[in-house]
């Protein structure tokens, strides 16, 4: 598995220099240094993150939900090997802006990280790898839980519109891990998954009750 402790410094570097509390902010060198990197359209498109995470900042839950969605969701799909050469690349939000292009995993760490910045508490916040029954693969999306036992609110690229997972019957979930457990997970090679069709079938609920016990 490729280099997941360095997406995880890199992407608190990206943190730290990109963003400040409360009110968030990009400095004049950073846009420098991503316009070098990948073009005058990346750097309109990081400054075009920040006044988004500026307006979400004081907003509800949901709503913040909505935007970070959205925003994501405006980058085109393209799978790892087009864009990176590799069949299994995880991007950090900084490259996922430079390229603007991305696949599953790409969507679900940038709105992970940055609902995670606009103080949507990471406990809500979980990765699920489930079986997309439509496009027949493994399929990584971003699932908000408003309890322990609440029906999970899915964040996909697929389906652009937010919905619980009892409606998204398109889906059957696999395995749900926090952001905090991604090292973990990736070690464990969860993202080398044999396909959905030969595991086990996990409903929803089953999902939740399993990660309440964690």
């Amino acid at each position: 598995m490729k280099r997941t402790l360095t997406f995880f410094l890199i992407t608190a570097v990206l943190s730290a220099v990109l963003f400040s509390s409360p009110e968030f902010s990009i400095t004049k060198a950073f846009l420098d240094k991503i316009e070098r990197e990948y073009g005058p359209f990346a750097a309109r498109r990081a400054y075009a993150l920040v006044q988004m995470m500026n307006e979400a900042r004081d907003a509800n839950e949901l709503e913040k939900l909505e935007k970070v969605n959205d925003f994501f969701n405006q980058t085109p799909y393209a799978a790892d090997k087009e864009t990176w050469g590799e069949s299994d690349y995880w991007a950090t939000r900084y490259e996922f802006i430079g390229k603007d292009k991305a696949d599953c995993e790409d969507y679900v760490i940038a709105k992970y990280f940055t609902l995670k910045e606009l103080g949507v508490p990471p406990s809500k916040l979980f990765m699920t790898y489930a079986k997309s029954i439509r496009y027949k693969t493994a399929h990584l999306v971003l699932t908000y839980y408003e309890t322990s036992r609440s029906v999970p609110l899915v964040l996909d690229n697929y389906n652009y519109k937010i919905l619980p997972a009892s409606k998204r019957n398109d889906l059957i979930p696999i395995y749900s891990f926090s952001g905090d457990e991604l090292f973990n997970a990736k070690q464990a090679q969860i993202g080398k998954m044999v396909p959905a069709s030969t595991r086990q079938k996990r409903s929803w609920n089953e999902l939740v009750i399993t990660r309440s016990k964690e």
